[in-house]
C-alpha cells in the first residue's frame, strides 16, 4: 500500500499554497457589496478601521484604509447595520482573509435618501426654497425660541454659548421629540405655538448630530410645512457640518451646528462693547482732524491773503466773461453774414421772377384799349387799339393786319 506521502504527490510551501489561495481569491472576488452589523469597530493609531460584519451565521473581518475613510459620512459603531463595498484580500502571515472596503453605507440609506431627493425636488418646485420668500433674521433678537431635545447636547451649547456671549438675551426652550415616530408633529406643532404666541423674535429648530434616520423628522412635510407658514424667522441647525435635512433648505437660514446657530443669533456683548468704543475712537479722530482744518485756514487768514484770493477769483471770473463776449461776438457776425447771404439769394430769385427782369432783355407787353394782356393773335382784330409796354415807356399802335398761326 503506497504511503500517503508519496514522492509522486507535488508537495507545497505554506507560503506556495497561501500565495495560490491568496491568488484565487482576489482575483475571484472582487467588486462585491456586503451587508452586516459591525461588531469589534476599532480605529487604528495609524487612521484605518478595522471591525468584523456579521448576520445571524457568519462572521467575516474587514478593514477599511485611511484614504478611503473621509467618503464615509458618520462615525460607525457596533451594531450598526452597513453596506459596504469591497474586494476579498488574504493577509499571508495570518493565513486569513478579510474585505479592504473601499465605501460604507448605512444600510436602508439609499432608499431614504431617494425618498428625501425626490420631497426635495417637490417642494424646490413649489418655492419653498426661494431665496425671495425668505425673512431676515434680526441683528440683535431679545427673544430666541429653541425648539429641540430638553436633554440633548444641541441645547447645552446652545445655552452656554448665548450666556457667554450675551447674558441680556432670552432663551425660551421649547421641549420636542427630536428622534422617532412621534418627533416631526411635535417639532411642527413647537413651531406653530411659537407663531400663534408670538413668543420670539426668532426660533432655532434643531439637534445634534445622529444618522440619517435620526435626522428624518426634519425632513417630515409636516415640518416642512410648519416652517414655511412660520411668520417668524426660522434658523434650522440640525446635526453636524456635513448633515442636512430638507429643513435646512426651507428655513430662513441654515446653521451648520446648533453652536453656530446660537452665535448667529447672539452678537456678542463684548463685541458690541468694541464696537461703540470703535465708533467713538472713530468720532473722535473725524472731530480732531475737522479741528485741525479749521485751525489751519484760520492761521492762513490775513487781510493780504483774503484780498489776493478774492483778486484771484476776479480774474478768474473776468476771464470767463471776456471769453464769453469774443465767442458771442463771433456767434452774432455768423449769424448776421448767414442771413445776408440768405436775402441775397432770394433778392436774385425775386428779380429773376420779375416781369421787369424781362423787358430788360428786350422783350414788351401787349395789351388792349381795356388793359388786358394780350397772348394770343385771337384776341385781336384788324384794327384793335393795343398799347406796347418796353423797358422806358409805353407804345399807342392801330394793328393793320393779324396773322394767326
Amino acid at each position: 500500500m503506497d504511503s500517503p506521502f508519496s514522492d509522486k504527490v507535488p508537495k507545497l510551501s505554506v507560503s506556495e499554497l497561501t500565495t495560490l489561495i491568496k491568488t484565487t481569491l482576489e482575483t475571484s472576488f472582487y467588486g462585491l457589496t456586503v451587508e452586516g452589523e459591525i461588531s469589534g469597530f476599532r480605529p487604528a493609531s495609524t487612521g484605518h478601521w478595522y471591525f468584523s460584519l456579521k448576520d445571524q451565521s457568519a462572521v467575516i473581518s474587514c478593514c477599511m484604509w485611511r484614504s478611503s475613510i473621509p467618503r464615509v459620512p458618520f462615525r460607525p459603531k457596533d451594531g450598526m447595520r452597513v453596506i459596504v463595498t469591497g474586494s476579498i484580500s488574504v493577509f499571508e502571515p495570518r493565513g486569513t482573509y478579510q474585505i479592504i472596503c473601499t465605501s460604507m453605507r448605512l444600510a436602508g440609506e439609499g432608499d431614504i435618501l431617494a425618498m428625501l431627493e425626490e420631497r426635495k425636488r417637490k417642494y424646490d418646485a413649489l418655492g419653498y426654497f426661494d431665496p425671495a420668500v425668505k425673512k431676515p433674521i434680526p441683528v440683535r433678537p431679545s427673544r430666541v425660541a429653541v425648539i429641540t431635545s430638553p436633554t440633548g447636547a444641541a441645547l447645552q451649547d446652545i445655552l452656554q454659548i448665548t450666556g457667554r456671549r450675551n447674558k441680556g438675551m432670552d432663551i425660551i426652550i421649547l421641549p420636542a421629540v427630536v428622534q422617532g415616530a412621534d418627533a416631526a408633529p411635535t417639532i411642527a406643532a413647537r413651531i406653530r405655538e411659537v407663531n400663534e404666541f408670538l413668543l420670539a423674535d426668532v426660533m432655532i429648530v434643531g439637534r445634534g448630530g445622529g444618522s440619517i434616520e435620526d435626522l428624518l423628522p426634519f425632513s417630515e412635510e409636516c415640518v416642512i410645512e410648519a416652517i414655511h407658514e412660520s411668520v417668524i424667522p426660522v434658523i434650522s441647525a440640525v446635526g453636524h457640518e456635513i448633515d442636512w435635512a430638507i429643513s435646512d433648505y426651507v428655513a430662513d437660514l441654515r446653521a451648520p451646528t446648533p453652536s453656530a446657530a446660537a452665535e448667529l443669533v447672539c452678537q456678542s456683548s463684548l463685541d458690541q462693547i468694541e464696537k461703540v468704543n470703535q465708533l467713538r475712537s472713530s468720532m473722535y479722530d473725524a472731530l480732531i482732524g475737522r479741528l485741525n482744518t479749521i485751525k489751519l485756514r484760520i492761521a492762513a487768514f490775513s487781510p493780504a491773503a483774503a484780498h489776493a484770493q478774492l483778486e484771484s477769483r476776479l480774474n478768474r471770473v473776468r476771464m470767463t466773461l471776456d471769453s464769453d463776449t469774443v465767442s458771442l461776438s463771433h456767434r452774432m457776425e455768423s449769424l448776421i453774414s448767414a442771413r445776408k447771404s440768405k436775402a441775397e439769394l432770394l433778392r436774385h430769385k425775386i428779380m429773376a421772377l420779375s416781369p421787369l427782369s424781362v423787358l430788360e432783355r428786350g422783350y414788351s407787353i401787349t395789351s388792349d384799349s381795356q388793359g388786358r394782356t394780350v397772348r394770343s393773335t385771337s384776341q385781336v382784330s384788324c384794327g384793335d387799339k393795343l398799347t406796347l409796354t418796353l423797358k422806358d415807356g409805353k407804345i399807342t399802335t392801330i394793328a393793320q393786319e393779324v396773322t394767326h398761326g
